[in-house]
C-alpha cells in the first residue's frame, strides 16, 4: 500500500480536497496525526512510511517557519512531541 493509497481510504482525514494523489507526504502525516485515529490511522501510517520517517516528517513541519504553515493542534504537537523522542 502507498501513501496515496492510504489516504483515499480514509477521506475523513482529509475532507477538503478532491486529488488525493497530489497531496505531499507531509500533508498525509499532518492530517492524520491530527484527526487520525490510533489504532486504524496513525498505527497503519507508522507501517508504511515508517516510525522515524514521520517523525521526521513532523519535526520538520510542526515548527511555524517565515517560509511554511503548520497546523498541527498544540495538544496533537505536545503528545507527538514527546512520544517521537522517546521512540523515534
Amino acid at each position: 500500500m502507498t501513501i496515496h493509497d492510504f489516504i483515499k481510504q480514509r477521506p475523513y482525514l482529509i475532507w477538503w480536497v478532491k486529488n488525493y494523489d497530489r497531496l505531499s507526504a507531509e500533508s498525509i502525516v499532518e492530517a492524520t496525526l491530527n484527526y487520525g485515529d490510533w489504532d486504524e490511522d496513525v498505527i497503519t501510517l507508522f507501517k508504511i512510511m515508517g516510525l522515524k520517517k514521520v517523525a521526521k516528517i513532523f519535526r520538520e513541519k510542526s515548527e511555524p517557519s517565515k517560509m511554511g504553515r503548520q497546523n498541527y493542534d498544540e495538544k496533537t504537537k505536545l503528545f507527538f512531541t514527546r512520544y517521537f523522542n522517546k521512540y523515534a
